[in-house]
């Protein structure tokens, strides 16, 4: 029988020390020691950016993570509170007061633009071509017997922004300001989900209908669409839009919708890295369509969906981040 001398066992104890002290010398430090909670909307812009950024910080910065479902005006709420470190996605001109308010708190900080979006209220093309008078949101009380509620049949329907969402604030207060409300019924599906579900639906049957929606998303770039046309853009008047108190709501068209990243202000001071990097997020619109369509044509889960991008689109991302924490992220995936 042999035996190992003392002396080489002892060195390689050491050996195996120093390789595993290396080991996790090599791993990245999280500013944080607590997990880092984003606040997770449930439209599919949001759903796939939440991910790619939580895929960064656990593979390229070591941090743990984790997702508060919510909404939009509770997600404010919750950043100013500090129950959310991270809002990915702010859609300033559907909470414009109230994204006011809070930032004039201290509380709350807005570091990077995503991109410009866009909203408006659309009829399908086939719909315009049948009613060539409905130019206009102002024309549609002319027209109401064309968008037949069928819960309400003496009404249109108008589907507007989803319950609880910013723009819901906004369609609502645009609906009022347009005196609608004796002609149509205001549907506000419960979920975008459902909301996309029907007027999908609506558009395969060639079915007239009428609605709010926002881009870039999956419909949008999927429908042949037209805008109706609204009065003129008035700064004054659409931020009173955007308020859930505004007592004499008028009509304005949308203006172009600046996207952005917000977050909680203590979190900035503990984790400036991490602040750093979300503040250089920033994806060109046409990138931003294209990963969208491909969520739609694949019909993956948002979590594949942002590796598909992290794998397909390494110059928009590697721009973000130090070229350390992009060669950990590229091989985690």
């Amino acid at each position: 029988m042999r035996f190992t001398p003392v002396k080489t066992l002892a060195a390689a104890a050491v050996l195996f020390a120093f390789a595993g002290s290396a080991q996790a010398a090599d791993a990245p430090q999280c500013e944080l020691k607590r997990p880092i909670n984003f606040g997770a909307m449930n439209w599919e812009s949001n759903l796939v950016l939440v991910d790619v950024e939580r895929f960064i910080m656990e593979k390229g910065y070591g941090c743990k993570t984790e997702t508060l479902p919510t909404e939009t005006l509770p997600a404010l709420a919750a950043l100013e509170r500090g129950d959310l470190d991270i809002n990915t996605e702010i859609w300033l001109n559907s909470v414009a007061d109230p994204w006011e308010r809070a930032e004039k708190t201290g509380r709350v900080k807005r570091i990077g633009d995503l991109y410009m979006g866009g909203e408006a209220w659309y009829i399908p093309r086939y719909t315009a071509e049948r009613l060539p008078e409905l130019k206009s949101a102002a024309d549609l009380p002319k027209f109401k017997d064309q968008f037949k509620d069928p819960e309400e049949p003496g009404k249109g329907r108008f589907y507007g922004c989803p319950a609880g969402w910013g723009c819901e604030v906004t369609s609502t207060n645009l609906f009022h300001a347009l005196k609608l409300d004796g002609s149509y019924t205001l549907y506000s599906p419960g979920t975008g989900a459902a909301q996309k579900a029907a007027l999908m639906s609506a558009y395969k049957r060639k079915q007239n209908v009428v609605f709010y929606y926002w881009s870039p998303t999956p419909l949008v770039g999927a429908m042949d669409l037209v805008k109706l046309d609204m009065p003129p853009y008035d700064a004054a008047k659409h931020k009173c839009l955007t308020s859930p108190k505004c007592a004499k709501p008028e009509a304005s068209a949308y203006p172009d919708n600046p996207v952005f990243t917000a977050v909680n202000t203590k979190f900035s001071q503990e984790a400036p890295v991490l602040t750093e990097f979300l503040s250089k997020v920033s994806v060109p619109l046409p990138v931003m369509n294209e990963t969208l369509a491909h969520m739609e044509a694949s019909g993956d889960e948002s979590a594949a969906v942002a590796k598909w991008f992290l794998k397909t689109k390494p110059d928009v991302w590697t721009k973000w981040v130090p070229a350390d924490v992009a060669g950990r992220v590229q091989s985690a995936l």
